[in-house]
This record gives structure tokens, C-alpha cells and sequence, in this order.
């Protein structure tokens, strides 16, 4: 019996009880490759011995104290090092525990920065349907995830949505790459003079979206033009790298690919590679300076912002990924990934999409490769695959709701970055299997 409120009331849970490199172990000793790093989370694995002696070595020096009286060392050395690799302009950090504490983080900065600007008209948010920001209010009204959102709609407030930059879905037949991503993009200029350009605030986006449509990149030139249509019209663009940033993709941060910068981005799973729980906001120096200049502060805060311990373990985990060099295998492992689901599914009756970037890859499933049609979502497919991919010794993260919240299937893969080739030729192997065999029990 458990006290605990898991996330399925009647889940029959593994009982986790260490891990080690690409490995997890259940109380049995059995081992399973953690290949989404739980939701795209460890990406150091799990044992590092670096990040556990920061984190043994931080306990015995700082633990805590509430920003405040004090700042810490290495919350100052955290965000130096972040800001010395940011995207340009991106000039101050604010940390935080998690990714939805992010979100909220940067919509309140989006808000402020105009009130202190003197457009206090402007608090209008546009964000994307099928995407996901996080389970907090704020977070949760911008995100496009129609499933998590339904029941709690009465909580939410007003926001607005434009269609993904999905090209397996929404690209037309005889439509170029740069064809489609201007007409998506003209959606975002569409909705600004729909609702008037002066009341809209921020567009927020996931440079590759992820667990709620399964690692789908934007087509290339799409954020150049909303980085175009959102300084046109004034509004603060609002990146969402909590899952696809800090070097899941092959670059550090995500965007980098798409030859853009926002005023605000997100991050947090591969900050601290889940050894500890944080997140940071990073923003523009405009936005910092109109706090600065304005009312002298910023209008939020939460009680472990800028925890000692949890900065001690995303410096750790920063300077590995720094010193090891490891975006290099993120990329290197992340092309023989690719190639070896193409291998493996490209022609597969039953999966219509393989893609991503990096070590963040996406299978899309459906039931007739032809039509795209997806499988009945009462048959559950996704949970199956999970089941059986588990029952191999594997972890991945298969879901459901991939085309509109209720409809579609897909399976994320996201393991860490030190992952070698032979792990990836087993991941494939035993994912295989795993689709194949609950394929079967649906079929």
C-alpha cells in the first residue's frame, strides 16, 4: 500500500532503487536503459560521480539561505556561465525549481515589462495548440495541450492559439518547406491583428515541440520569420526550451539552429540533469533594465529561488557537459539514432513520422500509413508500448493525444548524453520489438 498520490492512482510501479550511466535499477536489480532520461530529464545519466561530489561538497558548505538577505556564490557562478553561452541579449538569469516555475517566471516578466513601459494595455498571450508549458495556471492556460487543460478551463485564463509548425500534419502536398513555414508563420501575423497588436504581450513557443506532439521541429525559416512578425508588431517572443534546451538538440540551446533569439527563454530538465530540481528564465537586458529602472523589482518570487544546492548541481552538471565535450556525442549519437529508427521503421506499415534533432527524437504511430489516420484511442496503444518496452529492460516515453489532445500516438526518445552506439542499436532493437508486440494486441 502507498500514501503516495502517484500520477495513476492503480499504476504498478517499479520501485527505482539506483541508477548508473544509461542505466536504472528496480528493487529486483533488473536493469532498464533510460532512454528518454525520464522526460528528457538526465542527461548526465544517472551516478555521475562529479555532480554528486559538487553536491556532497555544497551540503557541507551552504544548503540554504532565502534570497532575501543573501545571494551564494554559486548562484552567482551559475548564471555567469550561463549568460556567457546565452543567446544574444539574453543578459540576466533568474532561477527557479522547474520548468512550469520558469513559464510563469517569464510571463510575469512579459507583463511587467510593459506596465513599467507604459503599456499596460498590452497582456494578450498567443501561444501554439499542441503544446505544453507546464501544469501551473499561468502554464497551463498558455499551453495548447487541449487534454491536460479541459477540466481545469474554469481556472484559466484567456489565451490564444495559432496552429503548430507541423509538417507532417499541416504541410499542404506540393508545398515547399519555405512555402509552408511563411503561411505557418502567417498565422502568428494574422492572429496579432485579430485581437489588435497593441494588447498582445508575448507569442510563446517550443523550438522543437515535445512530449505533446513527440519532437517536432520547426521547418527551417519559420522562426526567423516570427522573430520578424513579433518585432514588427512590438510583442516579446517567449521561447520554451524546458524539454529541447540545454544541449538535447546538439547545440546548447535549441534555437541556435533556428538563427534566433527571444527576449525570454525557458529552461530546466538538462540544467541540472535532474540531480537536483531547477530552472531559470533567462531575459533581454531591456526587460531587466525596465525593472531596474522602473519600479527597482520584480514582482514574483517563490522560496527556494536560487538554491545553493540546486545551482551546485547545474554548474556540475554544466562543466561536464562543457569539459566532456559531450554536445559532440549528442550529435554524433544523435545522427546514428536517426539513421537506425529510419532503419528500422522507415518502412513500417504503422509509423507514419520519425523525427527531431539531436538525442530528442520522435516515432509518430498511426494505423494506416497512407492516410495518416491515426489509431482509436480507446485502444491505448501508447500505454501498451510502454508496458512492453519496460517488459525489455527499456524506458521510453510513449503518448497519446499527439494530432488534437485525444487522437494520435507517439514514442519520445531522449537518452543521456553520454550514450554510446551499441546502446542506441539496443534502444532501436527492443523498441522494435516493444511496437511490433502491442501493435499486435490492437491490430
Amino acid at each position: 500500500m502507498t500514501r503516495i498520490l502517484h500520477r495513476q492512482i492503480d499504476a504498478n510501479l517499479r520501485t527505482a532503487s539506483g541508477g548508473k550511466g544509461v542505466e536504472l535499477f528496480d528493487q529486483d536489480g533488473r536493469g532498464y536503459i533510460d532512454a528518454s532520461g525520464g522526460a528528457a530529464v538526465s542527461c548526465l545519466g544517472h551516478g555521475h560521480p562529479d555532480v554528486v561530489a559538487a553536491l556532497h561538497a555544497q551540503a557541507d558548505k551552504l544548503a540554504y539561505a532565502h534570497t532575501s538577505f543573501f545571494t551564494s556564490e554559486v548562484a552567482e557562478a551559475l548564471a555567469e556561465r550561463l549568460v556567457a553561452d546565452a543567446p544574444a541579449g539574453l543578459d540576466y538569469i533568474y532561477f527557479v525549481s522547474g520548468g512550469s516555475e520558469a513559464v510563469e517566471a517569464a510571463l510575469k516578466m512579459a507583463r511587467q515589462y510593459f506596465v513599467e513601459t507604459g503599456q499596460p494595455q498590452r497582456a494578450k498571450i498567443i501561444a501554439r495548440r499542441q503544446s505544453y508549458h507546464g501544469n501551473t495556471l499561468g502554464a497551463l492556460a498558455t499551453g495548447g495541450n487541449e487534454w491536460r487543460r479541459a477540466q481545469f478551463k474554469p481556472l484559466l485564463a484567456e489565451t490564444h492559439h495559432i496552429d503548430p509548425c507541423y509538417a507532417y500534419r499541416y504541410q499542404e502536398p506540393g508545398e515547399s518547406e519555405t512555402e509552408y513555414g511563411t503561411r505557418s508563420a502567417q498565422a502568428l501575423e494574422d492572429k496579432i491583428l485579430e485581437l489588435g497588436p497593441e494588447t498582445v504581450m508575448a507569442f510563446v513557443a517550443e523550438p522543437v515541440v515535445g512530449a505533446t506532439a513527440g519532437a517536432v521541429p520547426a521547418v527551417a525559416g519559420y522562426f526567423r520569420r516570427i522573430r520578424e512578425i513579433c518585432d514588427r508588431y512590438g510583442v516579446l517572443l517567449i521561447l520554451d526550451e524546458v524539454m529541447c534546451g540545454m544541449g538535447r538538440t546538439g547545440t546548447l540551446h535549441a534555437c541556435e539552429q533556428d538563427g534566433v533569439a527571444p527576449d525570454l527563454m525557458t529552461v530546466a530538465k538538462g540544467l541540472g540533469g535532474g540531480y537536483q530540481p531547477i530552472g531559470a528564465t533567462f531575459l533581454a537586458g531591456r526587460i531587466y533594465e525596465a525593472f531596474a529602472n522602473g519600479s527597482g523589482l520584480f514582482q514574483h518570487g517563490h522560496t527556494y529561488i536560487c538554491h545553493p544546492m540546486a545551482c551546485a548541481a547545474a554548474l556540475a552538471v554544466q562543466e561536464v557537459v562543457a569539459r566532456d565535450r559531450l554536445l559532440d556525442n549528442v550529435k554524433a549519437m544523435g545522427a546514428h539514432l536517426s539513421r537506425r529508427l529510419g532503419e528500422r521503421f522507415g518502412n513500417h506499415p504503422h509509423v507514419g513520422d520519425v523525427r527531431g534533432r539531436g538525442l530528442f527524437m520522435g516515432v509518430e504511430l498511426v494505423e494506416d500509413r497512407g492516410t495518416k489516420a491515426p489509431f482509436d484511442p480507446a485502444r491505448k496503444l501508447n500505454a501498451r508500448i510502454k508496458r512492453e518496452a519496460m517488459n525489455r529492460g527499456l524506458a521510453v516515453y510513449p503518448a497519446g493525444g499527439t494530432i488534437d489532445g485525444s487522437r494520435g500516438d507517439h514514442i519520445l526518445l531522449a537518452p543521456p548524453f553520454i550514450i554510446d552506439a551499441a546502446t542506441v542499436d539496443t534502444v532501436v532493437e527492443r523498441l522494435g520489438e516493444a511496437v511490433d508486440a502491442a501493435i499486435a494486441q490492437v491490430a
